[in-house]
């Protein structure tokens, strides 16, 4: 790989679970999840109380990692507006979600999340890594025969949401597709 913009692996972004964590048991975090402050709400948002469990060192994590990041969310280009001013990423491409065909339902029904079509699709080759709380086996065995380039489809627990093993996860893939050592591990 020649490491040029044109190259660069795509990393996938959901939002619900990864960034905004869910579901813990009451045991987990008694008081509920932790909160960060970031200021004032970006202009035209409405306040929701689940943007708060957003933590603020998300971004730049996720902007030093090597790679172009678009949203692969439900929160579509919500996710430009509310989440990424509120931990300073810039605006991002966005997957737009087609209509479901026939094939896709009968897909979905057999167990392929419905973002899977589409997410092949947008990526077009290249090589990429989705981050979301519903990915399977099912899903991997599915990318694996029909995407021409690498991927990675990690999965993050919602209950904690994006945590330093997945980042080290995600950069050590990301530092070999682009066929340089990850800067932390030894040489």
């Amino acid at each position: 790989m020649t490491g040029s913009a044109a190259q660069r692996p795509v990393l996938f972004l959901d939002v619900d679970g990864p960034l905004i964590p869910f579901g813990t048991a009451p045991q987990e975090h008694p008081d509920g999840h932790p909160t960060y402050e970031t200021g004032p709400e970006p202009l035209g948002t409405d306040s929701n109380p689940l943007l708060a469990r957003i933590n603020p060192e998300h971004g730049p994590r996720l902007t030093a990692l090597p790679c172009d990041l678009v949203w692969a969310t439900t929160w579509m280009a919500d996710a430009n507006a509310c989440i990424a001013p509120r931990i300073g990423l810039p605006q991002l491409a966005v997957v737009v979600w087609p209509e479901p065909s026939d094939e896709d339902e009968r897909a979905e029904r057999a167990g392929l999340h419905w973002k899977t079509h589409a997410l092949i699709g947008w990526a077009a080759g290249r090589p990429f890594a989705w981050v979301d709380d519903e990915i399977t086996d099912t899903d991997r065995a599915w990318v694996s025969a029909h995407h021409q380039g690498q991927a990675l489809l990690h999965r993050v627990d919602p209950r904690r949401g994006l945590i330093d093993p997945d980042y080290v996860a995600l950069n050590e893939w990301l530092h070999q597709i682009h066929g340089t050592p990850h800067p932390h591990s030894a040489a």
